[in-house]
C-alpha cells in the first residue's frame, strides 16, 4: 500500500439548486501519509464533506484530487482502487462469512466479472483479517457478530481493497475500549492518507495530524490539532465555553480539552 496526496478545490454541495448549501466552498491540501481528522457539532457538514470524497456525492462547485488526478474523472473501478471507505453503518443482514466479506475488498482488483481471486488475493485477505484479530471469526457469518465486531469486518474489507487513501466515518462508533485503541493504533501505522470523522476532540489532537473543523456546512479552521483546536475556535463551532488544561502523566504533559455548557460556568 502507497499513500496518495490528496488536493480539495472550492468543493461545496446542496441537495438541489433550491435548497439549502451543506457544504460551502472549501479549500485543503493533504500530504501523503498524513491522518486528518473533520470535527465539528452534528450538521456541520463531517459527513457530506466525506461523501463528496469517496465520490457518493458530485460536488456542485470544485474538485477532489487524488494524486493529481479528479476523481469524478476516473472510472468507477480506478476510484475504488485507490480510495477505500468505511462508514458509521455496519449491515447486520448479510448472508455471508466474515472471511467473504472481506475478500469482497479484493474487487476493484479482479479482471472482468467474473474475475476470480487468486493466492495472491488470499494473502491479502488473511492479513486483513489478522491485522483487525479477525482470523478466529472467519468463518461467522456478519449476523452473528457485536457492532464492533462488525465495524473491524468493514475496516479489513478496507485495507483488502489495499487503497491510497482511506475514509473513516466514524471509525471507533461500537467498540469497546480495547478495540477503540487497536484501532486508533492502526490508524497511527498504517503506511495510508487518512481521512477520518471525529465527535471526540481529545481524539483527534492524539491521533491526527491535521484538523479541519467545521461549523454550518463552512471550514473555520485546518492546520496542526493544537492550532485549530483552540478554546476561542472550539467555543464558536460547538456554542459552548471550552478550556485547555495541562495535566501530567508519567511525567509527560498532555493538551485535554474540557466543553461545559455556559450555564455551569454562570
Amino acid at each position: 500500500m502507497t499513500a496518495a496526496r490528496l488536493c480539495v478545490r472550492n468543493l461545496s454541495w446542496a441537495p438541489g439548486r433550491l435548497t439549502e448549501t451543506l457544504l460551502h466552498p472549501t479549500s485543503f491540501d493533504l500530504d501523503a501519509g498524513r491522518v486528518l481528522g473533520i470535527v465539528g457539532p452534528n450538521g456541520a457538514g463531517k459527513t457530506t464533506l466525506l461523501r463528496l470524497l469517496y465520490r457518493f456525492h458530485r460536488p456542485a462547485t470544485g474538485s477532489v484530487e487524488v494524486d493529481g488526478k479528479d476523481i469524478w474523472e476516473l472510472s468507477a473501478r480506478e476510484a475504488a482502487r485507490c480510495i477505500a471507505v468505511v462508514l458509521q453503518e455496519q449491515p447486520g443482514d448479510f448472508a455471508l462469512t466474515v472471511r467473504e466479506i472481506v475478500a469482497l475488498g479484493r474487487t476493484p482488483h479482479l479482471r472482468g466479472f467474473a474475475g476470480s481471486p487468486g493466492a495472491r488475493d488470499a494473502e491479502i485477505v488473511d492479513s486483513a483479517l489478522y491485522r483487525l484479530d479477525l482470523h478466529r471469526l472467519a468463518d461467522r457469518y456478519l449476523n452473528t457478530l457485536s457492532g464492533g465486531e462488525r465495524q473491524r469486518v468493514m475496516v479489513a474489507r478496507a485495507l483488502a481493497q489495499e487503497p491510497r487513501l482511506l475514509i473513516l466515518d466514524e471509525p471507533t462508533n461500537h467498540l469497546d475500549i480495547r478495540h477503540q485503541l487497536e484501532v486508533l493504533e492502526l490508524i497511527r501505522k498504517l503506511p495510508l492518507t487518512i481521512v477520518t470523522s471525529l465527535h471526540d476532540l481529545n481524539l483527534a489532537a492524539g491521533v491526527c495530524d491535521d484538523v479541519l473543523l467545521l461549523q454550518s456546512g463552512r471550514s473555520i479552521g485546518f492546520g496542526a490539532p493544537a492550532d485549530v483546536l483552540s478554546e476561542e475556535a472550539v467555543a464558536k463551532a460547538f456554542q459552548i465555553t471550552a478550556y485547555r488544561e495541562q495535566l501530567s502523566r508519567s511525567g509527560t504533559d498532555h493538551l485535554t480539552f474540557h466543553l461545559r455548557n455556559k450555564e455551569t460556568t454562570q
